[in-house]
């Protein structure tokens, strides 16, 4: 039989059961092995189907060279050497993104990514690089994670590793994400005008619209700066959040995501993530 009429899955260690037509009583067990790499952050699905069929994935000890297997979601799932390698030389560049740059690329406006040139790297805190030096043009292919509006500074991802883009991207991944808000309002009189926005940015405000806005912790940090935490992102989400309790939004700069820090990191500069950065 052909993969047409007869699906394979790998069953427990070391074992193949030939599945025909997918009918097991375990079929709803099964999942598939590109997905299932994915889930695990091995690689993205694209990269798993062009591994396996590469012969470079490694299931139960067994290697495996069909790209529509199914196999248990406890399966233990390795890739070789050669797929290891390939996956570490992928790099993660943080930006401190200045005013009047934007993520993405609406018309009118630069795309930060731009700023990714040899020029910019802040060396300095560069330093575990990649083995080989990046082509300028490999720069500018980066994939933007998240967003920052032209009127937000502050810390900004671009990867090649797509598993990394979609940690980060996920609405139910929960990764942190610090921001320092500065207010058109002298928050640390704390009336209980004041007091009742701060509460309102902590509780969650909805839209007229319907859209909920929630931060995971607002706290007040001088007279008129804020300490935001998000761990979801909608679209000018803080500056929504603001104005529903008459707060004006004076500058937002994003200082963390996860465990990474923007720190010291010169305003329109870029740096290579580095190994103790963890998401």
């Amino acid at each position: 039989m052909d993969s047409e009429t007869k699906c394979w899955a790998i069953t427990g260690p070391n074992s193949f059961d030939d599945n025909v037509n997918g009918s097991s009583e375990d079929e709803e067990d099964l999942v598939r092995l590109a997905k299932l790499m994915a889930q695990r952050g091995l690689c993205s699905r694209r990269e798993a189907d062009a591994y396996i069929q590469a012969g470079d994935v490694l299931v139960n000890g067994e290697r495996v060279q069909a790209d529509w297997l199914k196999v248990p979601a406890n399966s233990d799932v390795q890739l070789d050497f050669r797929a290891q390698r390939h996956q570490s030389k992928k790099v993660t560049l943080v930006l401190n993104k200045p005013l009047g740059f934007v993520s993405s690329q609406p018309e009118g406006y630069t795309p930060a990514v731009r700023l990714l040139t040899f020029e910019n790297e802040c060396k300095d805190l560069s330093r575990v690089r990649p083995r080989q030096n990046m082509e300028p043009v490999n720069l500018w292919k980066m994939a933007v994670c998240g967003r920052l509006d032209v009127n937000s500074t502050g810390l900004l991802l671009f990867t090649q590793d797509g598993t990394v883009a979609k940690k980060l991207l996920d609405p139910k991944g929960g990764i942190e994400k610090e921001y320092l808000v500065r207010v058109n309002l002298e928050l640390d009189s704390m009336t209980d005008a004041i007091r009742k926005k701060v509460d309102k940015l902590r509780t969650g405000v909805t839209s007229d619209e319907g859209i909920t806005y929630r931060a995971k912790s607002v706290e007040v940090l001088n007279a008129n700066q804020l300490r935001v935490i998000l761990t979801e992102g909608k679209n000018r989400h803080i500056r929504h959040m603001c104005e529903h309790v008459g707060l004006k939004v004076m500058a937002l700069k994003r200082v963390r995501i996860g465990n990474v820090k923007l720190g010291a990191l010169p305003v329109g500069q870029w740096r290579y993530l580095q190994p103790n950065d963890k998401l």
